[in-house]
């Protein structure tokens, strides 16, 4: 056995309990059934495994070999009206990285976990499907491969067949490109959607991410533009779970990225390559 399978074995076992336990840990599932919890709390579960972590352009990991996101959110429904004001939530969770390659149990620390972010959002729905979110992130990372940020973030969306949005991001510590100052980030994206056979879903997500201020710092100064990534998506529910333990699905996809200078000399064991690729599979589950 090679002195990395105790470690993957571990990783794994700790996914697969966290997705079955509704630990929370942050996302959003792409769930297609019926919600079978009409109430006013939902909880939100799942796991995603990447072939390399990007983190809005930015790559993670040198030498990427396991890597998994088990997540969870608990939401609740403050309010639902006529008015002005539709509705209103408050959502809470956490996001886990999990990792087996440079930056996890084959990395100085020899620990499989990379990062850990909590958040809190509060939602506002409006008229013609407009909603605006507020979100508080810290985002840690125990196995000391990165210096902890907290971030601000403002989303403005529509939901629609198209459903565009976009984010201002502004950070209160720590910076993600590990530079000099707080900087400032804008993500505009689209994510259209088709049903392509009975419940089963194709999604087109399309984003690009830019610096308002001094979010992707280099040595000749700050580069506004990030990256730009191009995806698909495939979503299936599984129906074959009874609703009474949830809406389960399975989805998988593939994403295209051109980075920018600034996201390519701050990411690690990009090698000056500026269009990646990443593959994605996953489960996910809502209740």
């Amino acid at each position: 056995m090679s002195r990395s399978s105790p470690y993957l074995f571990r990783l794994t076992r700790f996914a697969l309990s966290a997705a079955m336990l509704l630990a929370l840990t942050a996302g959003t599932a792409r769930a297609q059934a019926p919600d079978p919890n009409p109430g006013a709390i939902t909880l939100t579960t799942g796991m995603d495994v990447p072939s390399v972590y990007y983190f809005r352009g930015i790559r993670q990991e040198v030498d990427p070999k396991f890597t998994i996101f088990p997540y969870g959110d608990g939401g609740i429904a403050l309010f639902s009206g006529d008015g002005g004001l539709k509705s209103a939530s408050l959502n809470f969770g956490v996001w886990n990285s999990l990792h087996s390659g440079s930056t996890g149990s084959d990395g100085p620390s020899n620990q499989i976990h990379y990062e850990e972010d909590f958040y809190t959002t509060l939602t506002l729905g409006f008229g013609k499907g407009m909603s605006l979110g507020t979100t508080y992130t810290a985002y840690t990372y125990p196995n000391q491969g990165a210096a902890p940020v907290k971030e601000v973030s403002f989303k403005l969306g529509q939901a629609s067949r198209i459903a565009p949005y976009g984010i201002l991001a502004f950070e209160l510590s720590g910076q993600a490109d590990a530079g000099q100052n707080k900087g400032s980030y804008m993500e505009l994206g689209v994510a259209p959607s088709w049903p392509v056979w009975k419940s089963v879903t194709f999604a087109v997500p399309v984003k690009v991410g830019l610096s308002l201020k001094d979010y992707y710092e280099t040595p000749t100064g700050d580069e506004k533009f990030g990256f730009f990534d191009l995806g698909g998506l495939l979503t299936v529910p599984l129906t074959v779970i009874p609703s009474s333990f949830g809406s389960w699905n399975i989805h998988g996809g593939a994403d295209y990225l051109r980075l920018g200078n600034g996201a390519v000399a701050i990411g690690l064991g990009t090698e000056g390559k500026k269009n990646q690729y990443v593959v994605t599979g996953g489960i996910g589950m809502t209740y």
